[in-house]
C-alpha cells in the first residue's frame, strides 16, 4: 500500500473536518438534535409535524447543495467508480439495513454519538469499522 501524494490534500481535509465538527456541534447546541442523516432522512419520510419537516428538508437541502457552492470555489475531483450499479445498489440496501439496524448511521454514531461518549455509539462505530475492514480484505484478497 502507499500514499498517493500527488492527491493528498490535509489542509482541505483538515478544514473539511473542523466544518463538520462545528456544524454538528451548533446543530447539537442550537436546536439539540443530532445531525445523523439517516434520522434526519427518516424523519423527512415520516414527520411528526410541520416544523420538523422544514429544518430536516433545509438540512437535506443544503448537503445537497454544498457540492454546488464548492465548484464555485475550486474545481470538483474527478469520480471514478469501478462497481457495478447492481453492487452499488446491493451495498445501499446494507447500508440502508444497517443503519436501521444500529439506530443510526456513519455520521450519527461515528461523529454525533463518538463526540457525546456514547458507549452504544462506541459499539456501532467500532461494528461498521470493523465489518468495513473485513469487507475490503474480503473484497480484495479472498474473491477472485
Amino acid at each position: 500500500m502507499s500514499i498517493d501524494w500527488s492527491h493528498f490534500t490535509p489542509i482541505s481535509a483538515a478544514a473539511g473536518g473542523l466544518l463538520i465538527g462545528l456544524s454538528v456541534a451548533m446543530m447539537l447546541l442550537l436546536m439539540g438534535r443530532i445531525a445523523g442523516i439517516s434520522g434526519i432522512v427518516g424523519g423527512l419520510l415520516r414527520p411528526r409535524n410541520a416544523g420538523d419537516a422544514m429544518w430536516r428538508l433545509a438540512f437535506i437541502l443544503g448537503i445537497s447543495l454544498a457540492p454546488l457552492v464548492y465548484r464555485l470555489f475550486a474545481e470538483l475531483p474527478e469520480i471514478h467508480i469501478d462497481s457495478s450499479w447492481l453492487s452499488i445498489i446491493l451495498a445501499g440496501i446494507l447500508v440502508g439495513f444497517g443503519s436501521r439496524l444500529g439506530s443510526g448511521c456513519t455520521s450519527g454514531h461515528g461523529v454525533c454519538g463518538l463526540s457525546r461518549l456514547s458507549p452504544r455509539s462506541v459499539v456501532a462505530t467500532a461494528t461498521f469499522m470493523g465489518t468495513g475492514f473485513l469487507t475490503v480484505f474480503a473484497v480484495r484478497h479472498l474473491l477472485p
